[in-house]
Order: structure tokens, then sequence, then C-alpha cells
């Protein structure tokens, strides 16, 4: 034991290199993140059938937590916004605070095609826009709503697995 002691001892502190910064012609370059993500989830005005399939990826049969990704309750422990709807007038503000929370680098996911360009919803009175209309979009998930194998594997894209 006192070998042991004297060892620990001689030997000091000793801390692992620093990770080299994201090259460019990884996959995950252009989103910034590497390893686990966790994801801040806003519904900006959706019909929630964007949220049933999002509860769908994180279940038990599609399982997006086994590949890094995980729901967080508060945008300050998010690296990643995941938007649905199209964002309506009241939430407008709102989901740029939720943005301007978000420690970077962030990330910000339009999930279901009333995210990337209004759906259905497109020039409704109580719409302002699309999720790029009002706050920066580094990845888009196609479909109305999108598949839970779709947001799996943009979750996938985040967590460069």
């Amino acid at each position: 034991m006192l070998r042991l002691w004297r060892k620990i001892r001689g030997t000091g502190r000793v801390a692992e290199p620093a990770p080299p910064p994201p090259a460019a012609d990884r996959p995950d370059a252009a989103v910034g993140l590497r390893g686990s993500v966790q994801v801040r989830h806003v519904d900006a005005g959706s019909c929630n059938g964007c949220e049933v399939e999002i509860g769908s990826a994180f279940g038990p049969v599609y399982d997006a937590e086994r590949y890094g990704a995980r729901l967080v309750a508060s945008p300050r422990h998010a690296d990643a916004l995941m938007v649905t709807g199209p964002v309506t007038r009241n939430m407008a503000e709102p989901l740029r605070r939720t943005y301007d929370a978000v420690p970077g680098p962030k990330v910000v996911v339009a999930v279901g095609d009333c995210a990337r360009n209004c759906g259905v919803f497109a020039g409704a009175y109580g719409v302002a826009g699309a999720v790029h209309d009002v706050i920066p979009v580094d990845l888009e998930i196609v479909g109305c709503p999108p598949r839970p194998e779709a947001i799996t594997e943009a979750l996938r894209k985040l967590t460069g697995r």
C-alpha cells in the first residue's frame, strides 16, 4: 500500500490532451458537435404530429439515446434545438430567447415540412414564417410528419455516429 501511495505521489497530475478541432472533411464538421448531444425540443406552433414522431424516435423501438442524443428540459443544458411547426407570431420572440439561452456551439434542427417552409400553414394570419426566418437553421428533416427513422438519422448526424 505504501509503495502504491509513493507511486501516485511521484506521478503527479496527468491530464489528457484536448481533442483536435473538427476537420473540414468530417461529416459532423458542419454541425460542430461530437459525441453525445443534449437536445431541447421547442414547439413553435405545430399540430403535434411531429411531437408524436419525436416521442417515437426517443421511445424503446427506435431509441435515439443509444446514439448519444438525449432530450433535456432546459435550453441552458442543450447543445441543439429541435424546432417543430411554423413559427407563430406569439412564439417568434420566445424562440429567439430560447436560441439565445443555448450555449455555443449550438445547432438548430427544423423538424417537418411546417418548420422548413410553413407547410399547409403558409400565408396564414398567425404565422410569422418558417424557422429559418426567425433563427438560423443548420439541419432540416423532411416529412409531414417525418418518420422516426429520419429523426433518428438526423440525430446520428449530430452525434457523428
